[in-house]
Parts: structure tokens; sequence; C-alpha cells
């Protein structure tokens, strides 16, 4: 078994990473506001398993690739960027209608499970955190394996209910959102909260 400061201590890890912004929990707050939280759980859902998957990659060793061979991030930054500035794009023309907030406006649909998860192999700030938790958290040896399935399974504690936050407070905005004008506020603003992440990725 783990020591419990261990645990503890990667427990604030995840949670601070999986609570901080990026474009994971803007995209979450903007779905949560238009589509609502129930809408948004495939969303949700997607992220945790593609989060999963990218760490497992990582304890297996793909992680290393990017060590070794920098130009790989490089293109890896460049392609998120790119699909990043397509969905803030996306978010920011996303057009009003009088349903905005119920959860029942046709005008477009939230992401799948299987787009979010797939989202997280050109996200580098997902790549980011998964080098970080297997580098810092790990622990040599015998040892490599279990503590390896244990920062899984506290990940998955720790994250699901973190990003859930950011769904809810989109939930709470759509009171808010009573208006054409208001909701083409809504999502300019989103959209360009959702593009200024890539600063975080040009930094990173």
């Amino acid at each position: 078994m783990m020591e419990l400061s261990f645990l503890l201590t990667f427990a604030m890890f995840s949670f601070v990473m999986s609570g901080t912004p990026g474009p994971n929990n803007i995209m979450l707050l903007a779905s949560g506001a238009q589509f609502g939280f129930y809408r948004t759980l495939p969303h949700m859902v997607g992220i945790v398993l593609g989060m999963i998957v990218s760490i497992s990659a990582t304890l297996l060793g793909l992680g290393t690739l990017f060590v070794l061979y920098p130009s790989l991030y490089l293109v890896l930054k460049w392609i998120g960027g790119a699909y990043l500035l397509w969905l803030a794009w996306k978010i920011a023309s996303s057009p009003v209608s009088q349903n905005f907030g119920s959860g029942k406006s046709q005008q477009g649909k939230p992401m799948t499970w299987w787009q979010a998860a797939l989202f997280q192999f050109v996200n580098p700030k997902a790549w980011m955190m998964s080098i970080s938790t297997v580098s810092t958290f790990t622990l040599p040896g015998d040892q490599y394996v279990l503590s390896g399935l244990w920062i899984l399974a506290v990940f998955v504690l720790v994250n699901f209910p973190t990003i859930s936050m950011w769904a809810w407070c989109g939930v709470s905005i759509r009171r808010w959102l009573t208006d054409a004008k208001r909701q083409r506020t809504f999502n300019l603003v989103m959209g360009v909260a959702t593009a200024l992440t890539l600063m975080m990725i040009v930094r990173g």
C-alpha cells in the first residue's frame, strides 16, 4: 500500500492541475452554459478517459519520446494550437437561440465523449500534466507499477469532480443569458478565452 502522505500530495497536485484554467475547463464552462450539466457529462467523461490513456502511455514510456525528440512535442503544439483556434472560432461564432442555456437548443451539439478523449492527444497541457505526474510521483524499482496504478486511481477520483465544477459554473451563468446580445457576448468571451490558452501552450 502507498503511504497516505504520497496519496494526499498527488491528490493536491491533481486538483491544482485539473482545476486551473485550460482548454478543457474553458470548453466545459461554455458547454455547461449552453447545453446544461447532464448533456455536458459525456464531454467530462471523455476528458477523464483521454487523460487515463495519456498518463498510461507516459507510464509505459511514450512520454520519453518528447524528451528524446523535442521536435515531436513542437509538432504536437502546432497541431494542438491549430485545433484549439478552430474550437475557439466555433465557440465564438456559435449562433444564439431563444433556448440558449435550456439544454434544448438545436443550434449546436455538445462535444461527445470520444471527441473529448481524442482532444487530449493533441492537448499539450494534458501531455505536460502526464509527464509531470509520472516523472514526479512514480516510485522506482518494484514499486513503479503499484505507484502508477495508484496515480491513475487517485487522478480519476480527483479529476472528474474538479472539472465538474467548471460545468456547474457554466450552468449557473445560464440565467444571465436571457437575450441575444448577452449570448453573443458570452460566446465571444468564451472563444477568446479558449484562444488565449494558446499562450500557455507556447510557453509550455
